[in-house]
């Protein structure tokens, strides 16, 4: 593999469950961001939301990401606004490649709405939230290097290989070992 294949998309897009698969398809490291940092701060991302603020999160947020992006090469699950950060941009991009999951607004609310780990979700219209969301993010999601398009009747598996298939076919050279 030439370079990190990064996941961005929005909450409950399924870039955990998607990227766990790429990575076991393709044989090399899994990693998710919120994971790591959650790991780190030993407390969730909620509670990192409300004790320290959004703008402290997207700060540690980038750290990570930095960190994971310059470790061993497999498959990088981001979280919903790491993509939005320019500098995030940056850093994914000279490391290897972006996809983009995308999914609409009736998936991915029927996948967030019952998780109250969702901390921009905490409003008095979480689906205004999501939707209100998604317009802003998705002219950013587009510029990745891939759009996946995904929804409730996609079965992980068949997703990993959809979006394998569309690597080799974007960047023929970039699976290959080094």
């Amino acid at each position: 593999m030439q370079g990190q294949i990064a996941l961005v998309g929005m909450m409950g897009v399924g870039k955990t469950a998607v990227g766990q698969e790429i990575a076991r398809q393709l044989g090399v490291v899994f990693t998710d961001t919120d994971a790591e940092i959650e790991r780190a701060a030993a407390m969730s991302i909620a509670e990192i939301f409300a004790r320290d603020g959004e703008a402290f999160f997207r700060d540690r947020e980038s750290l990570v990401l930095s960190r994971l992006l310059d470790g061993p090469l497999g498959v990088i699950s981001t979280g919903g606004g790491a993509w939005i950060q320019p500098q995030n941009r940056a850093l994914i991009r000279a490391a290897g490649l972006s996809v983009w999951l995308d999914a609409d607004i009736d998936t991915l609310w029927h996948r967030v709405r019952q998780r109250p780990t969702r901390p921009l979700l905490l409003t008095e219209d979480p689906r205004g939230t999501l939707m209100a969301l998604i317009e802003k993010r998705n002219p950013i999601y587009a510029r990745a290097d891939l759009r996946l398009k995904t929804d409730s009747a996609s079965d992980i598996e068949a997703t990993a290989r959809r979006a394998v298939a569309a690597i080799r076919k974007f960047r023929p050279d970039f699976l290959e070992l080094k």
